[in-house]
């Protein structure tokens, strides 16, 4: 139906996570009706973004090229206590929390034997190297409460415990106003096994 330039900005979009036909579409004759200024804006913050970002060299969050990220480069963050994630994204939802106040390793991935990611595939060996030069004590594992997720978590306990240091792993139970006919086993299962004592002082 579409030819030319407007079917090519159709179909790029069309290949972002989460945006179908419709969707691409959409967003297409949007860009179409935005004045110059703005398209130039939007395409500018894209090349910007994808010339000035790498990856951290600490703990491989991303970053301004050549530079640590804003966590790595907070001198008041204590390095005895690292908590690691799969994805960047994850540093974020942490952070929000404001319970957390370590650093973080980014794994940039989970073990997938089927799609074949073993642990050479994801930052197992970087995380390593950073043990015994920065003196951590502890680490969280916070990788994802599915198969993936913990798979990786019981591979890289067993690998840190040995070193001495204190392996944890978030708990995952029901959420606050879920209702128990709506949880799924693992997740049911889970918050019994991570039950803890009522206090009634």
């Amino acid at each position: 139906m579409y030819t030319g330039s407007l079917r090519r900005l159709i179909d790029e979009l069309g290949r972002l996570p989460g945006i179908g036909p419709k969707s691409a579409q959409r967003m297409a004759f949007y860009l179409l009706k935005i004045p110059n200024e703005d398209a130039h804006r939007l395409s500018d913050a894209i090349i910007e973004v994808k010339n000035n970002t790498s990856l951290c060299p600490t703990c491989l969050n991303v970053a301004d090229t050549g530079e640590l990220c804003p966590v790595c480069a907070d001198s008041q963050r204590p390095t005895t206590i690292l908590c690691v994630v799969e994805d960047p994204r994850d540093i974020v939802s942490v952070e929000r929390t404001n319970q957390f106040h370590g650093r973080y390793h980014v794994l940039h991935g989970a073990l997938n034997p089927l799609e074949g990611i073993g642990p050479e595939q994801i930052r197992v060996q970087e995380l390593l190297a950073r043990i015994e030069p920065e003196g951590v004590e502890e680490v969280i594992l916070c990788t994802n409460p599915n198969l993936e997720g913990e798979a990786t978590a019981m591979y890289l306990a067993r690998l840190l415990s040995p070193l001495g240091l204190k392996v944890t792993r978030i708990a995952s139970g029901l959420p606050v106003g879920g209702d128990l006919e709506y949880a799924d086993d693992l997740t049911l299962g889970r918050a019994l096994e991570d039950r803890r004592t009522v206090e009634t002082d």
